[in-house]
């Protein structure tokens, strides 16, 4: 286990409100409006990943990009087309709650149950982080957060605390299997599974950010005392008179603390033990490929390169899904997709046939952990066509290896997108070039000015930096 990351600095206050795009919040773009759907857990059936495909077909620009929170947006639409793209989604099952629609940001272990994970001399028993993300999405789009009829006037939560609609479109729930993969991408709430052997009881550790105390608690009652966690952070927020989004955007004295949490969780019939000195593991990303499960099954797990799919390329995916697999899509916050439930006879195949499509099969390729904003023409701000030059610079390019490190290119200095984790390459529009650095929390990394001309090599030497 991997020591959790360090406690971090408050972030400067917010000056406005929360513009973040949803799905009915369209935001207006150079290439049109552009609508964010949200996916908690990243899940969707085969039957919802065509109805998305149908939308960017006949609304869109025909493509689907994916966001680092395991999201998906639909871009080029025509500004009156909101009432029609919100009827589709409701239909398909991908809006259950108008008001509470950019608060289901929900991210989760997408390989869990999949692979083949063993702890110990026994094979660990695996929570259902997946159950969680469905039972959590529940409670963000109902109208109270989980409290149940043992609490009391004397509750530490209070009326308002039962609509978490007022959270922002930010705030980012992590629902951990206990690989670590979800811890790295700093969630607010974290729900993170402990590892047990088969046949023992099933627990969680909960927290604010990914920093200790913790607070563990039996895994069934998780997405509730996670619910509750939110109300926690809305109630520290009136009691401070913040604008903050998220919870590293509080000074440190203004934080949800998880002794007040413990109150509530007790008020609401959750049964909690603190934890202080809890280690949390710490992994990284799915790799492309084949992922072997204990059952004999296969799931597979694909990239889309810079992020973005054809509705054609989508539509394989689901066809793979609904005919050889589970019926299901898992899109990941590395702007990946894995399909479980295949036969392993039937996955090499798949597989061959998706690379043949142009998605991302192979921790070798050069476009594994590779992505970009959305750039020129799309973007006002940006001082390039990004997607174009990170294109040129990746075809062809030689194979980048299962340790290269990530890239990513930006048209200015907001870096939308840009991925998490303290080392990566950050590629950077300058209007006459770019700029690229090794973003690195361990060690200063000098900057290479180039221009479009020099870029490939110097992105390859950067993403081969020891």
């Amino acid at each position: 286990m991997l020591a959790a990351m360090s406690a971090t600095p408050p972030l400067p206050a917010r000056q406005g409100g929360d513009r973040c795009p949803g799905a009915l919040r369209l935001h207006t773009a150079d290439d049109g409006a552009l609508a964010r759907v949200r996916l908690p857990g990243g899940l969707l059936t085969s039957r919802q990943t065509e109805a998305l495909a149908d939308a960017a077909d006949r609304l869109g620009d025909g493509h689907l990009d994916f966001t680092s929170r395991g999201n998906v947006q639909l871009r080029g639409l025509a500004a009156a087309c909101g009432a029609e793209l919100g009827a589709h989604l409701r239909e398909a099952g991908l809006l259950p709650s108008d008001r509470h629609e950019r608060i289901r940001n929900v991210v989760a272990s997408p390989l869990c149950g999949l692979d083949i994970r063993r702890g110990g001399a026994h094979r660990s028993a695996h929570t259902d982080v997946q159950g969680w993300a469905r039972a959590l999405d529940a409670l963000l789009c109902a109208d109270t957060n989980g409290a149940n009829d043992t609490s009391d006037a004397n509750d530490a939560s209070d009326a308002s605390d039962s609509d978490l609609s007022a959270l922002s479109g930010r705030f980012l729930f992590g629902l951990d299997d206990g690989r670590g993969d979800i811890i790295s991408l700093g969630p607010d709430v974290t729900l993170i599974a402990e590892e047990v052997a088969e046949g023992d009881a099933h627990h969680a550790l909960l927290c604010f950010g990914t920093t200790g105390p913790a607070l563990r608690l039996a895994a069934d009652v998780a997405p509730r005392a996670a619910a509750l966690a939110a109300a926690e952070f809305l109630a520290a927020l009136r009691a401070s008179g913040s604008r903050a989004w998220r919870v590293r955007e509080l000074a440190p004295e203004q934080r949800p603390r998880t002794d007040g949490l413990a109150r509530r969780l007790t008020a609401a019939g959750i049964a909690c033990e603190v934890v202080a000195d809890v280690s949390l593991p710490l992994g990284g990303a799915p790799a492309p490929g084949p992922v072997h499960g204990p059952d004999g099954r296969c799931a597979l797990s694909v990239a889309a390169p810079l992020g973005r799919l054809t509705t054609a390329q989508w539509r394989h995916l689901a066809r793979v899904a609904e005919r050889d697999g589970a019926g299901e899509l898992r899109v990941t916050p590395w702007r990946g997709v894995v399909v479980p439930g295949l036969a392993a006879e039937a996955a090499s195949a798949r597989l061959t046939a998706l690379a043949d499509a142009g998605l991302v099969t192979s921790a070798d390729s050069p476009w594994h952990g590779a992505g970009a904003c959305a750039g020129r023409p799309g973007c006002a701000k940006s001082l390039a066509d990004v997607r174009a030059d990170a294109g040129a610079c990746l075809t062809g390019a030689r194979p980048g290896g299962p340790g290269g490190l990530p890239v990513y290119w930006s048209g200015c200095e907001r870096r939308c997108g840009h991925p998490a984790g303290d080392r990566w390459v950050d590629v950077l529009a300058t209007g006459d070039g770019y700029r690229v650095t090794v973003r690195d929390t361990l060690a200063r990394r000098a900057a290479v000015t180039v221009t479009t001309a020099e870029l490939a090599d110097a992105v390859a030497a950067a993403r081969t930096t020891t």
